[in-house]
């Protein structure tokens, strides 16, 4: 019985109400900002009891943090285009239409916050961070096996995504194609001139 019940666990009522809690807490980031809104606003938005949300997440501070988490993490696979120039520039790309969604600001927003609201925060800044560089890394050294002059993952995070997000947090939008190119080819300028265009030769 229990086993059967661990097993349903990710689907069927709980995953749903797990989806409307996360969409009430981006609607509430979005329209009146970090700490202008209690557990029991967001109980009220999701149509859920606050018990519910309480018993599942124990304090506002943890939703928030698994919020940023979820919504932030990219969630498709890393790209796989034969080189590392344009793995880079499909994984711009992908990142981009993220963070310029309808809810990509706010949850950009509510990360920002969460980096400065004492150490529950922090750590969910530094698990963002680690699970972003876990997911260039897996990217990176597919391209290093593949003989490509190898990157560092900070080189992508400080030369591609922190350029956007700070674009996004400012309202300097919409990122084009040529913008998120742009990027990618001036990491490869700096990083290792001429090389990374062509598939293997450093």
């Amino acid at each position: 019985m229990n086993e059967r019940q661990r097993a349903r666990r990710p689907g069927g009522r709980s995953a749903r109400v797990g989806a409307q809690v996360h969409q009430a807490v981006t609607e509430l980031i979005s329209e009146r900002g970090y700490g202008n809104f209690t557990v029991g606003d967001v109980a009220a938005r999701a149509g859920v009891a606050d018990s519910s949300v309480y018993r599942r997440w124990g304090s506002l501070e943890t939703l928030l943090s698994e919020v940023a988490l979820t919504r932030l993490n990219a969630q498709s696979p890393m790209p796989d285009t034969g080189s590392l120039a344009g793995d880079l520039r499909t994984y711009a790309a992908q990142v981009a239409r993220e963070i310029t969604g309808p809810d990509g600001p706010a949850v950009l927003h509510l990360a920002f916050a969460l980096s400065s609201s004492g150490q529950q925060g922090l750590q969910a800044s530094d698990h963002l961070r680690a699970e972003r560089t876990r997911q260039l890394q897996s990217m990176l050294d597919r391209a290093h096996d593949r003989g490509e002059p190898a990157l560092d993952a900070f080189d992508v995070l400080d030369h591609i995504l922190a350029p956007m997000y700070i674009r996004v947090l400012f309202g300097m939008v919409p990122l084009t194609p040529d913008y998120i190119d742009g990027l990618v080819d001036r990491l490869i300028a700096v990083t290792a001139p001429g090389s990374l265009s062509d598939h293997g030769d450093p």
